[in-house]
């Protein structure tokens, strides 16, 4: 399951080489490798998200942030506009990565409920490896934060329950079913909103509810 990447750490201090004699009674300065483009953008967004997984952490502020990272809020901002930039950042890893499985399971498996229930499954599992995203996916993060990005978030649960919804019309007409299409909208609807609420329960109850708990009883019913 794919989670941010990490970014290469710092040099170790540089120690003299075998031909150049050391200076008595010195002690060399351990030197910082300045980090490569995009990846101090990738460290503030990690720690970020780290920091979305502790208790309370539903509001960060810049300065907390900077903090974390040792830096000063002006060097958070040469990377980043705003801190919703930052969050947008977040959200756009999140689509990326949970609609690269989504392509790779609809490539992979024939239309239906079992294509539906890997989706679902997907996600829930995506969430219990990414707890700070979890708080993004379901608008706790976002709370005190622009407009924009929930209009975002709730764009993407559209995304996934249309995915669904296409999957579940294709299980609906296999089994003659008189509306399909009605069907599967409820359907869709129906476990898209267990995907939120899963999620949900699982970020308010610290990270300690599963999201994942009792999946392979409860899918195959909800996509009957």
């Amino acid at each position: 399951m794919p989670e941010m990447p990490a970014p290469a750490g710092d040099a170790a201090a540089l120690a003299p080489s075998a031909d150049e004699p050391a200076i008595e009674g010195t002690v060399a300065a351990p030197v910082r490798k300045r980090p490569k483009p995009g990846e101090r953008r990738v460290q503030i967004l990690q720690t970020l998200a780290a920091m979305l997984e502790q208790p309370g952490a539903e509001r960060i502020t810049t300065a907390a942030l900077a903090a974390r990272l040792e830096v000063s809020e002006a060097a958070l901002y040469r990377h980043f506009a705003s801190k919703a930039q930052m969050f947008e950042g977040l959200i756009e890893f999140i689509e990326s990565s949970v609609f690269t499985l989504v392509n790779q399971i609809t490539e992979r498996d024939a239309a239906g409920a079992a294509q539906a229930q890997k989706i679902a499954a997907m996600l829930l599992q995506f969430g219990e490896k990414n707890p700070g995203m979890v708080r993004v996916m379901v608008g706790d993060a976002l709370v005190f934060e622009h407009e924009r990005l929930i209009t975002r978030m709730n764009q993407f649960f559209d995304r996934v329950e249309g995915q669904l919804r296409q999957c579940l019309r294709s299980a609906a007409d296999a089994n003659g079913s008189i509306a399909p299409t009605v069907e599967a909208n409820l359907l869709a609807s129906g476990l898209t909103a267990f995907i939120i609420g899963r999620l949900q329960r699982y970020a308010r109850s610290g990270f300690r509810r599963s999201p994942t708990e009792g999946l392979d009883q409860l899918l195959p019913r909800l996509t009957a």
